[in-house]
């Protein structure tokens, strides 16, 4: 509805805008008969007694008395006033009117302006004119201008009259001082409710509208302008703000968690640097811990919190969109069938992340004691040394892994019940000193003393689902960047990496520390070297060798046995892996700051230990040719594609 409208709708409301007479103010009428005193000091009790005739509503004898005292003392306003005022009251319109000029003539007083503005509109069976009406208008403005002109009548008046002759800015600005100067009468907040409505501040007015209810304004009233719009319209806005003000904390949210993530990160950096206490972990790292853990799963939480929130969102700025065409006057139907089925893909993707269960398998296979007996000895060893349970299960693999996880229900898992397991690839045997491969296993066994394998299921999970709800998202189109809840997930990883990647960081910290109390600065050095050379040295010979196998069309040679020529990139690759620095992104201390803060461990509590790894196995070919066979079955069909490729192509 129109806002000119809804004022009409309103005013027909029957609301009086003209207060009652108030109760005669004598200080003010002795001043009057002092100045007619000085005047006139006989007319004083004529004037009186008109004063008393008006106030009874004995509208003749009051004009006989003022006449009286007019004819006697011409040049006094407040006796030509009142005689005008009467002699309008009974009906003797013209006569009255000529009388409240001069009196507006001989001054203009605030009581001279409103009354002739009273009587040119406010007559009982009169309908005045739009001029007599604009007359009024500015003669009551001009009231308002002058000392005393906040008084109630005036302003009843001028809100009644500026509202009817749509002076709209005029009407504002009286329902403004009306509202501040009278906020117990139930016209004020009325007056105010309709200024409110023409701003369009529906919240206000609704509010505006009701307080006048509660102060006498009928309900019917009441009712009727609510549902002229203000109502509805006050609701909506009402959801907008809150919407709005939930958006804006939750924006304030995810600010605080990136902030507390960068501020853990460097504390932790700089609690790893200091060089006081020998212990493996101090009490204050044991704090960072505790507030670290809480961090990760608050995050994780508002996660799944900020998913509804990014779903109204993504409803929100599609119907933003379409009212924003409206609005121009044009209803694009393709964009809109474009808007809608975008947002509905986008809200069935966060469901299906949610619901869309992946089974987790593990890694490798198992290695069984009598295959290694003196590998499963030696880790039982281990834990023995640091007073922690020993590995349940060994699982061996064909790449370069060498990582422990817990597996069982997280009521195990923080009840130190769930079943412990070594992954342990093949490729980062050859060469592997028992010593350095004690010593990082001692890093791997810190993590369960740590318990830091028991506190991760939240943050397990939240990446889990952030990756199905990507993948989600590009199934269905959807990952572009004029989406919203793409923005939102890219962002939400950002934050959740450097939070849990610093609290990785952290643990990785203290399990050096663990192990190189134990066994030694050197040999975790040593064994850190290794596995990342190895990693390097694997990654490289399998690329090559696997690529010339599919070109050759033949098997695949030992991988494990496989060495590189002179002049090979790894030897700078891993210069450059090992000099590093460390950034916000990695889940571990770059190596040469994990050498670097575990170098005071230069005595360890443990003798050392001679020997390769591969030592402690029964028969390291049968693994090896095992993994090979498990690798030539990956491989086998991308030689069969490219088979079939060449057979397509024809000959050369």
């Amino acid at each position: 509805m129109n806002r000119w409208i809804l004022t009409w709708v309103c005013i027909s409301l029957g609301v009086l805008a003209w207060a009652a007479p108030a109760g005669r103010d004598m200080a003010r009428e002795a001043q009057i008969e002092q100045e007619l005193a000085r005047l006139d000091p006989s007319q004083v009790e004529p004037f009186r007694a008109g004063r008393i005739a008006m106030d009874k509503g004995d509208a003749a004898e009051a004009a006989r008395l003022y006449a009286q005292v007019c004819r006697q003392v011409p040049g006094f306003d407040a006796a030509a006033r009142r005689l005008g005022n009467n002699l309008v009251h009974q009906g003797q319109r013209e006569e009255g009117l000529s009388w409240c000029r001069k009196a507006v003539t001989l001054k203009r007083s605030m009581e001279n302006l409103s009354t002739l503005a009273t009587c040119l509109v406010f007559q009982e069976g009169h309908e005045a004119s739009i001029k007599e009406q604009e007359e009024a208008l500015q003669l009551l403005l001009e009231c308002r201008r002058l000392p005393r002109g906040g008084e109630l009548d005036v302003l009843f008046g001028a809100a009644h009259l500026s509202l009817k002759l749509k002076h709209y800015d005029d009407f504002k600005e009286v329902a403004a001082a009306l509202r501040q100067g009278f906020p117990e009468l139930m016209q004020a907040h009325y007056f105010a409710a309709i200024a409110a409505a023409m701003d369009e501040h529906w919240i206000r007015s609704e509010r505006e509208i009701r307080l006048a209810g509660k102060l006498g304004l009928p309900k019917e009233a009441v009712q009727e302008f609510l549902d002229s719009g203000v109502g509805s319209r006050a609701t909506g806005w009402f959801i907008a703000l809150y919407a709005l003000l939930g958006v804006a904390a939750w924006v304030a949210g995810l600010g605080l968690l990136f902030a507390l993530g960068f501020t853990l990160s460097k504390v932790t950096m700089h609690q790893a640097e200091k060089r006081g206490s020998p212990d493996t972990i101090s009490s204050t790292e044991h704090q960072l811990r505790r507030v670290y853990r809480m961090v990760l799963n608050i995050s994780g939480v508002y996660y799944y919190v900020s998913l509804p929130i990014v779903m109204v969102l993504v409803i929100g700025v599609s119907g933003a969109i379409l009212f924003g065409f409206m609005a121009l006057g044009w209803l694009p139907i393709k964009l809109m069938l474009i808007l809608g089925i975008g947002a509905l893909m986008t809200i069935w993707a966060m469901g299906k992340s949610l619901f869309l269960r992946v089974a987790q398998e593990d890694p490798g296979r198992p290695l069984e004691r009598q295959e290694a007996e003196g590998l499963w000895t030696l880790v039982e060893e281990v834990a023995q040394t640091l007073g922690t349970r020993p590995i349940d299960e060994i699982r061996i693999t064909t790449g370069t892994d060498l990582a422990v996880y817990e597996k069982g229900s997280w009521r195990e898992k923080l009840q130190n019940r769930a079943r412990r397991i070594l992954i342990l690839g093949t490729a980062v045997l050859p060469g592997f000193q028992q010593d350095d491969f004690r010593c990082v296993l001692a890093h791997e066994y810190g993590h369960f003393s740590h318990r830091d394998t028991a506190g991760g299921d939240i943050a397990l999970r939240v990446r889990s689902d952030m990756v199905k709800f990507y993948v989600a998202m590009c199934q269905a189109g959807q990952a572009t960047y004029s989406n919203v809840a793409f923005h939102f997930l890219r962002f939400y990883n950002f934050l959740f990496r450097r939070i849990s990647h610093g609290a990785t960081r952290l643990q990785e910290i203290l399990a050096d520390r663990v192990a190189a109390q134990t066994y030694g600065a050197l040999a975790l050095e040593g064994g850190l070297r290794h596995v990342i050379r190895r990693s390097l040295e694997f990654e490289t010979c399998a690329n090559q060798e696997i690529k010339a196998a599919i070109d050759a069309r033949r098997t695949l040679q030992n991988l494990y046995e496989a060495s590189l020529g002179e002049g090979d990139s790894v030897a700078s690759d891993f210069e450059k892996a090992l000099n590093r620095a460390t950034t916000e992104d990695d889940t571990h201390p770059s190596p040469m700051d994990r050498f670097r803060l575990v170098s005071r461990f230069t005595h360890p509590v443990s003798e050392p230990r001679s020997g390769e790894v591969w030592g402690l196995f029964r028969d390291p070919q049968a693994i090896t040719q095992e993994m090979m066979a498990r690798l030539e079955e990956r491989v086998s069909p991308y030689r069969s594609v490219e088979d079939a490729s060449r057979k397509a192509s024809g000959p050369v």
